[in-house]
Parts: structure tokens; sequence; C-alpha cells
């Protein structure tokens, strides 16, 4: 995940970096990350932990909602689960802003399995803060 052209922002995301993720993508108001699934990310009942499904999101969400200097974090957010998956696939979230106004932002986020198939939908929604990148890099 930590090549040249990643930001920092997402080169010192160490939860997103241990969960294996990897940026596809990274344009203003849209963002592809994607995720293996291991063994020790399912449950009880050998499926993909929900909360991982919902990082991987939220990861995409967070890279999609910083758009320009200013920092962008998460105001709220909600998933729908629709599929479950297992160790052995890999996952990829899309994001995708979907309206801007003031410093409040929502962004729409589909995760697919390795087959196409939606495995969830989530919706966050993004608050601007007065603080720029700079003042996040100290």
């Amino acid at each position: 995940m930590t090549d040249a052209a990643t930001r920092p922002m997402m080169q010192r995301d160490r939860a997103s970096a241990a969960l294996g993720m990897r940026v596809e993508a990274d344009e203003p108001g849209r963002a592809v990350v994607s995720m293996p699934v291991r063994e020790d990310m399912t449950n009880g009942f050998a499926i993909t932990h929900g909360g991982l499904v919902f990082a991987l999101a939220d990861t995409a969400f967070a890279i999609a909602c910083n758009e320009d200097e200013r920092v962008t974090v998460a105001a709220g957010a909600e998933i729908t689960f629709v599929k479950s998956t297992r160790a052995g696939q890999t996952l990829t979230a899309t994001a995708v802003r979907r309206i801007v106004t003031g410093r409040s932002g929502l962004y729409d986020v589909t995760v697919r399995d390795e087959t196409g198939d939606v495995v969830a939908e989530f919706r966050g929604r993004s608050l601007t803060t007065n603080r720029t990148r700079g003042d996040a890099d100290v």
C-alpha cells in the first residue's frame, strides 16, 4: 500500500496496512481499495467479520472524501451486508462522492467480491475540518 504515489495519509495508516489493504485508485471524489480476506479475518461462523468489511469501506471513503488540503473526517456511516465471504476471497471497495455542500459530504461505497457480487453497501457522511494536511503531518 505504500508506493510513491500513495498519499502521506495512507502511508501512515497502520490499520489499513495491517489488514493488507491496497489502494487501486485514488481520484478526487473516488477511490478503490482492495483487501484479501485471511483466516484471521473470519468470525465464529468462518465468514468475513463484518467489522473488517466496514473497515475496508471506511478506508475507501476516507480516501475519496479527502479531496484537497483540508482534513476531512467521518461524521457518521452505516453499512448493509448483502453477501457473506470467506478466507481466500478478495474484497474491493469503490467509494464515490454523491454530494458535498459546505463542510458536509455524502459518499457511497460498494464492496464487491472477486466475482463482482455485491457484498455490502456503505454510506458515509463526511465533515471537513479547519485543519489542513500540513497540520496533520506533524
